[in-house]
């Protein structure tokens, strides 16, 4: 593949082949994809790309797979102008990029597991799998019932039962592991090189990841090929932060835009915040967590991209700040009450420190802001009970309407 120049160590710098591997073998930093941006530049333009089908593929030069054969209608999800949420915080450019309706699985894993298990489909693998939180679970079952292939999901049996069941419906093998994501990562780590598997999120994972620039590709393009003044992303392994910030440079390469001034600042939930409690004790390691939130969907207490978030920080000119489990069901009410929009607990994460970051002085009124929707709130409803205005029960008669709730608003 000529726009692939293989994969690199991130700690070391040795070179390895486009194979399905993601740990480096001398030092075991993490493998990350290398583009040729020379030969990309040749064959890609605004024009090119904007002729093609309303998907993340229409940025295929820029992503790891020759021929996609899954997720094909994934990605190019709504750029929202948030005129009503906007007001409330003072913003006069804000947007939401919006992935709690993406397709098929009502979150932004369909982006990166569209791209792994398309991957996994060119390496001859037939089983996928992956550890998971919940969302990249239905994503993963949903792609390898696409491509007609085995699927083994890993969860923390505690998961919210809403997610349980999106992935149940694809008919997968679902694997209710007693522990945290974290203890789900490293038995899977063990099954992975025991039984070659794709996990999409292990020995895949160099090539899954890339998935999470098109995130920031889709926003240029349609902020009229610009790249936003800031960001506003949710963190739970780091990997979305990190590729949004990947993608935004990669464009600036290739000559499909000019500059890129973008501040990244990044949002975790208070009870699992081990790349914000780094960032403000001005650490430049992390200190693994126990998660103790209901923002179970980036609850992961030893974040696999987290330094490499931290670097993004400091090379955008970023921040970190953090959300208690109260603040993020108040945002996510807040969204639904402005923007009509019911997204999950990441997403109430996102918007509960865009708050923050607008009352610190953090943002400025003007500035062209993006905020981050990673999922779909009825993934988590049950975050919600007891949280919200209880129905107004009457008997059929207009006289008990208008008593009981006419006289009421």
């Amino acid at each position: 593949m000529a726009k692939l120049k293989g994969l690199k160590c991130r700690e070391c710098g040795r070179e390895y082949p486009v194979e399905p591997i993601h740990v480096c073998e001398f030092c075991f930093g993490p493998l990350e994809v290398v583009y040729d941006y020379k030969e990309i530049k040749k064959n890609i333009s605004r024009e090119k790309i904007e002729g093609r089908e309303k998907s993340l593929w229409r940025y295929v030069e820029l992503l790891p797979v020759e021929n996609p054969t899954v997720g094909l209608t994934a990605g190019f999800t709504p750029l929202r102008k948030a005129e009503n949420l906007g007001k409330v915080l003072g913003l006069k450019n804000l947007y939401i990029k919006d992935d709690s309706v993406n397709h098929p699985t009502l979150s932004f894993k369909d982006r990166v597991v569209s791209v792994a298990i398309s991957k996994a489909k060119e390496f001859g693998f037939d089983t996928g799998a992956c550890a998971s939180t919940g969302n990249l679970a239905n994503s993963v079952a949903s792609h390898c019932a696409q491509a007609d292939m085995n699927c083994f999901v890993f969860i923390p049996a505690n998961l919210e039962t809403q997610k349980i069941i999106g992935s149940l419906v694809f008919n997968p093998t679902v694997v209710a592991v007693e522990g945290n994501y974290d203890d789900v990562n490293r038995l899977c780590s063990e099954i992975a090189n025991d039984l070659g598997w794709a996990f999409v999120n292990i020995n895949i994972r160099p090539y899954y990841a890339e998935g999470s620039k098109t995130l920031a590709f889709e926003v240029v393009e349609q902020l009229g090929w610009k790249a936003p003044d800031v960001v506003v992303a949710p963190a739970a392994s780091g990997s979305l932060y990190t590729k949004i910030w990947k993608g935004l440079k990669e464009l600036k390469e290739v000559g499909l835009i000019d500059t890129v001034n973008t501040r990244m600042l990044g949002a975790q939930a208070l009870g699992c915040s081990p790349i914000a409690q780094a960032w403000k004790e001005g650490r430049d390691f992390i200190k693994p967590v126990k998660p103790d939130t209901i923002a179970k969907s980036i609850a992961i207490g030893n974040p696999a991209d987290g330094i490499y978030a931290l670097q993004v920080a400091k090379e955008s000119g970023g921040l970190w700040e953090t959300a208690t489990d109260s603040e993020i069901i108040e945002a996510m009410k807040l969204l639904a009450e402005t923007e009509g929009i019911f997204t999950e607990t990441a997403g109430g994460t996102t918007i509960a420190v865009l708050k923050k970051y607008v009352e610190q002085g953090a943002i400025s009124p003007e500035e062209t802001v993006v905020a981050y929707i990673t999922g779909n709130g009825y993934k988590t409803m049950e975050v919600l009970q007891g949280q919200l205005q209880e129905p107004v029960k009457i008997l059929p008669t207009l006289k008990d309407f208008k008593e009981k709730v006419l006289a009421k608003v």
